[in-house]
This record gives structure tokens, sequence and C-alpha cells, in this order.
């Protein structure tokens, strides 16, 4: 790949330059020891990513809008509000305006797809096949009536979690679909005043602030008219892998829709939009990014085990899909999956400490290193894994109805509050948190690990101020290069006058690289996994100790 002139030397913010930090408000910091984390208690911790700290460029903040909370806050009563849970309609002004003076950006998650079964839209549309809202949803006349009286459900569709996606309604003698739970009814974006009516919702998030959004399973939006039954494939582990899901997403015209939101968005200049890509692959998401600021959630490293061949043919896959024209994300865990530390230490058999954490380091090189904007889960940043959560405590629906014909993980798992210091609550809450804490709370926290240049929080912020400093890092090209070694992964960098060097040692023994034919010049290293990262010898070559990450920087001799 050629080197890329950045965006951002055109005029107004370039979003690849960016680091995103994800944070979940239920879990980040509780102010009022409730037990469940709120607005203010984000804003009383954004020192947490000031220049000495986590130098990050946006917060996207999962849903923060009132909900019954039958999917965490993805089933939504009323866009446009804040979850009184959460916080006041003053609290989230003065976050957006706190993280402005600091230079951080906003973004927000949006759930368009369904609302809430407790919305005034459904109730309204439920209660009649008249007025404004009764289009509002995915409403269709049974197919037919089986031998005991029973409405046959208009097709073949399925829900996502598990069981039948069209619910029975009485009052209307009409079924609703539902992608998801039963409480979340799939709204009819073919319906105008449907999409007039988020458009309106999303200018009035924009008129306040944001800064952008996050898309939730935004390739679902639309349906096809006639709603057809999908085709049915032999192979599948449930029901959902069971279809072929032709005509319940990705549907022709749902890049005019984005276009569409696009415009809004693109009325003032810097705005991001990230799409989260629902069940497709890496060439989808390159299909749907547009322009410079609408970029979207590829799944390829994400779902890869913690080895040199699989994080290579995922970076090559990505960058062959993507082009030089289009910019990727990079994330390697989020709100819906494993924690990193103990998915990709688990694939390799390694989930024990020390391994974890060399490892976390070793992937924090990867998500920052790469070309692509990276997203930060929070929590990743201290080392954080998955916690066991009894079954009387799982808050993720569900995980309460896996099986052998609904796989599921149990996202409760990978929810639990930040850890800030030692002792009870670990400063997330004086209260009992809503979700348990995990058992190295203690040792595993962001105080403890602030006093450790060796921590995994240590090596994030070498890494993040060094990324915020390099221009190649942050908008340059990208080329994948043979190391030598099937265990280390080696790519360059190149922009802004830099040409920089990435090596990543997969496993846990020590590796020889000759990196003297890599490049003109010198290799110097300037930040990896350690903070004396390993060095280049007379020979031309470098010995990365296991697990170990460093970037070099090319010098004129």
């Amino acid at each position: 790949m050629t080197e890329q002139t950045p965006i951002s030397a055109a005029g107004g913010a370039d979003w690849r330059d960016g680091v995103v930090y994800q944070i979940y408000p239920r879990s980040f910091a509780d102010s009022d020891g409730d037990g469940t984390g709120d607005l203010r208690g984000i804003l009383d911790h954004l020192g947490h990513f000031g220049p000495d700290a986590m130098p990050v460029d946006a917060i996207w903040l999962s849903p923060i809008y009132p909900s019954p909370g039958r999917d965490l806050g993805y089933d939504v009563t009323d866009h446009t509000r804040v979850d009184p849970l959460l916080g006041t309609e003053a609290d989230f002004d003065r976050l957006v305006a706190a993280c402005h003076e600091r230079g951080i950006k906003v973004i927000l998650d949006l759930v368009m797809n369904h609302t809430s079964d407790e919305s005034a839209w459904f109730l309204a549309s439920k209660a009649s096949r008249e007025g404004p809202y009764a289009d509002f949803y995915l409403w269709r006349d049974p197919r037919g009536f089986d031998a005991e009286g029973n409405p046959i459900p208009p097709n073949n569709w399925v829900s996502f979690f598990g069981g039948p996606g069209w619910e029975w309604v009485a009052e209307r003698k009409q079924f609703y679909y539902h992608t998801f739970l039963v409480g979340q009814p799939e709204l009819n974006w073919r319906n105008p005043a449907v999409e007039a009516a988020q458009w309106d919702m999303v200018r009035g998030w924009l008129a306040r602030g944001v800064d952008g959004f996050r898309l939730d399973v935004f390739n679902a939006f639309l349906k096809d008219p006639d709603l057809r039954d999908n085709p049915v494939v032999e192979s599948g582990n449930s029901p959902w892998a069971r279809l072929e899901h032709r005509y319940d997403i990705d549907q022709a015209d749902f890049v005019d829709l984005m276009s569409r939101f696009r415009a809004i968005l693109d009325e003032e200049p810097g705005r991001l939009s990230v799409g989260e890509l629902f069940t497709g692959g890496t060439k989808r998401a390159a299909e749907y990014t547009q322009g410079r600021h609408h970029i979207v959630f590829d799944w390829s490293l994400m779902e890869s085990p913690w080895t040199a061949a699989a994080f290579g043919a995922g970076i090559d896959l990505r960058e062959a899909a993507y082009g030089t024209d289009l910019w990727p994300t990079v994330a390697l865990s989020n709100h819906d999956r494993e924690r990193q530390a103990t998915r990709l230490s688990s694939s390799v058999g390694r989930d024990r400490d020390p391994d974890r954490d060399a490892i976390a380091k070793a992937a924090a090189v990867v998500v920052l290193a790469l070309r692509g904007t990276p997203f930060l889960y929070y929590g990743e940043e201290i080392g954080m894994t998955d916690v066991d959560i009894p079954r009387a405590e799982i808050v993720d629906p569900p995980a309460l109805r896996a099986g052998p014909d609904f796989p599921w993980y149990d996202r409760s798992r990978c929810r639990t509050p930040m850890q800030w210091r030692p002792g009870p609550g670990a400063g997330f809450s004086d209260g009992r948190p809503w979700l348990r804490l995990a058992p190295d709370a203690d040792r595993r926290n962001v105080a403890v690990e602030s006093a450790d240049p060796d921590s995994v929080l240590g090596a994030y912020r070498r890494l993040l101020t060094f990324r915020a400093r390099s221009q190649a890092i942050r908008a340059g090209g990208m080329e994948r290069l043979a190391s030598g070694d099937p265990d280390v992964l080696a790519w360059t960098r190149v922009g802004g006058g830099q040409r920089l060097l990435v090596l990543v040692n997969f496993v846990g023994e020590a590796r020889r690289i000759r990196v003297a034919g890599l490049g003109a010049g010198r290799w110097v290293p300037r930040v990896g996994t350690h903070r004396d990262p390993a060095a280049v010898g007379d020979d031309g070559s470098v010995v990365l100790r296991p697990d170990e990450a460093v970037i070099f920087e090319a010098v004129d001799p």
C-alpha cells in the first residue's frame, strides 16, 4: 500500500486520527451510591483521559435513554431523553461541555432499529390500526390459522435471541416482528414518518453538542417490502443460523438511507458515525463505509484466536476489502463480547497470570498500531477479565435461555464495574454494585496500575501518548511484511515524513527477527509492551522477548 495524505490536511477534523473509548454507563462510575453507574460518575472521572493519563479523542456512551432495562438500555422508550437512572438532562449537558473543554468528543449509541414495547410510539400503534403511529412498526395479518384456530405468522422469520420472530397482539389482531426480544418491536423504516421522526431525534442530540453516533445493528433497519420468507439452509446451530437472511437485513436501498442520515451529520464538519454491522463480514463492512466520517465495525479480528497466522489473515482480509480509499475500525472487544484479556489468552490455552497481562499489552499494540480507528472498551486498559456470574445474578436476558439450540455468551461477564482502586466497591460505588466485581479488583485497578509503569495501564498510556504524536500511525498507509518467523507479525506505517515498523510476538517464547532489510535507515525502538523495548543489535536483528511487541522508527544513517 502507498502512503496516504491525511484527510485532515484538506481541512476539518479527521476521525481517522482519533481513539474512541467505549463507556458502558451503568458500569463505569457511580456518583450517588445506588450501585449503578451514572453520568456524574463519568464526569468525575474525566481525568482518566487526560494527556498525562489516557489521551483519547472521544468517548462513546452505550445507551443512556429511558428503558425498562430488559436488554440493558437497548430497549428504548424515548430516544430524546436521558434515563433518570443515569442522571438528569443537565447532567448530560454538563458532561458534554466538560468533555469539549478537554478536547474530547462525545458519541451516543443510537438504537433506531427498534424501541421498547413500553414506548409511547408502540403503545399508540398497538392500540389501533388508525392514527399517526399505526404504521410505525412491522405489523402484518396472519398467513392463516391452524386447525386449533391459532394465527400463523406471516413468514418464517425468527428472533436472533431465540424463538419466533413474530408476536401476536389481540388488540390489533395482527403480528408484529422483533429481531431481538419480544419487548423490542421492529420499527417500519419504509414509513416516511418513521424516518422523519428519527432524523428529528438525531438533530436534537446534535443541537445539544453531540459529535457523532454509533448505530446499533444498522444494516437491519430496512426489510424486504413484501416480507418474503427467508431461504432455509441445512447447517446452523440455531434457528437464526438455519436461515439465509436475504430479506430481513442488507436491503438494496439501505445505502441510500444511510446517505440521507450522513447528509444531516455533514451539515457541520467533523461528525462521526460508526455502524454496527449485524451478521455480516469484512467485505460487507467495507461496502457500507462512506466518505470521510462514516465507518463500520468489522469483526474479523474480534473473532480471531491469538496467533500470528489468524491475525495476519484477518489483517490481510481487511486491507484487501478496504483498499487505500476506505478507512476501517480496529476493535478487539465491546459490551457484547468476551473481554480481550480473557478471550485472547483462552484461545491459545494461556488463560492465566502473568500470560493474560502479557497478551493484553501485545493486543494493545495491535489495536493502536494497525491502520484504522481504534475503539477501546472500558477496563481493557487495566487488563480486566470476564467475571463468573452465578445464574441468579445474570442480567443478560438471552443468557437465561441459552441451550443446545441457542448458544449464547452471557454478556453480564464483560459488563462488570470498572475497577478504580482497592477497597470495598473498588472505587466504583459506595453501595452494592449492580453486578459483582472481579475477584482481582484489589490488585487490578487504576490506582495500583498507575503506580506501576510495567502494568497493562502503563503500556496503554505509553502507546496512546506515542500515537497522539505520530502522523504515520494516526493516518498513514500500511504494508504487511514477512518477518521470517511464523509467530511474529510485521508491518510498516508510513505518513507525515515518518516510517514505522511494528513487530508483534504472538507466543510466550523469545523470537529473533532480522530487520536490517526491512527498510532504509536504522530502526530505533520508540515504544512497546515493555518500558525498555527490544533494540536492534549490531547484526541487524532484534530479539523479541516472550509476548513482546515493539514500534520502531526509521532514522537516517
